[in-house]
């Protein structure tokens, strides 16, 4: 993959922009979410691969991650799959930390996306995020994240990973109608309840990320 030629005049007249200028946290008109199903997911990591070829990754950066939880003593004995990606906070902590201001939040979806021109590679926002969202691509020398595939949302139709997943158990809406257990979708069942947040995951209080699990008895959090 050829790596793009910089604007050097455009890079630099958005630093003193961003010097400029206080930082007001965008507020959506709907916020978009992820849901998943840590119960059902198998773990087969389709979503993961369906998202690297989409997005054209080479081996290394993964925007979206599959991780397997597992522990207790036999006999009782546990595991299960936690699945995220850029969680496109309400109050990201990418975006503020960006010298150029490369990260930005869409109005209309909430939607957090990296303008690649503007990105010079410094990783600030890899360090900012509790999540471990923006991934440092060797070959371009700049940072990548998920974004949605903002592409099909915009045409109307989900995203890679939630159309590549074979049981169904990850899917998008409002953040609000997934919160609250509204939102049409078979990533859950009509008695499943929507946690916020899952074991061993950063505190959601720092960028309150966009994000729903039904969650296993053994790593949800009340």
């Amino acid at each position: 993959m050829a790596t793009q030629t910089k604007d050097t005049k455009k890079i630099r007249e958005a630093v003193k922009r961003m010097k400029r200028i206080t930082y007001t946290p965008v507020e959506p008109d709907m916020q978009l979410g992820f849901i998943h199903n840590n119960v059902d997911c198998i773990g087969c990591r389709a979503c993961e691969i369906a998202c690297k070829d989409k997005n054209g990754l080479a081996p290394g950066p993964r925007f979206r991650r599959v991780q397997y939880i597992e522990g207790g003593t036999y006999p009782d004995v546990f595991a299960y799959k936690v699945n995220m990606s850029c969680n496109h906070c309400a109050d990201p902590a990418c975006l503020p930390t960006c010298p150029t201001g490369a990260i930005f939040k869409r109005k209309k979806d909430g939607i957090v996306d990296i303008d690649s021109t503007l990105c010079i590679g410094c990783r600030r926002c890899e360090a900012a995020c509790p999540y471990g969202a923006p991934q440092f691509d060797p070959i371009e020398k700049i940072v990548k994240k998920c974004n949605m595939c903002v592409d099909e949302i915009d045409a109307g139709r989900k995203p890679y990973c939630v159309m590549a997943c074979m049981m169904r158990v990850l899917d998008i809406g409002p953040i609000d109608k997934i919160w609250d257990g509204s939102l049409d979708t078979v990533a859950m069942g009509g008695n499943d309840s929507v946690s916020r947040q899952v074991k061993n995951m950063a505190n959601i209080e720092l960028t309150k990320p966009s994000i729903g699990f039904v969650a296993h008895s053994k790593g949800k959090v009340e």
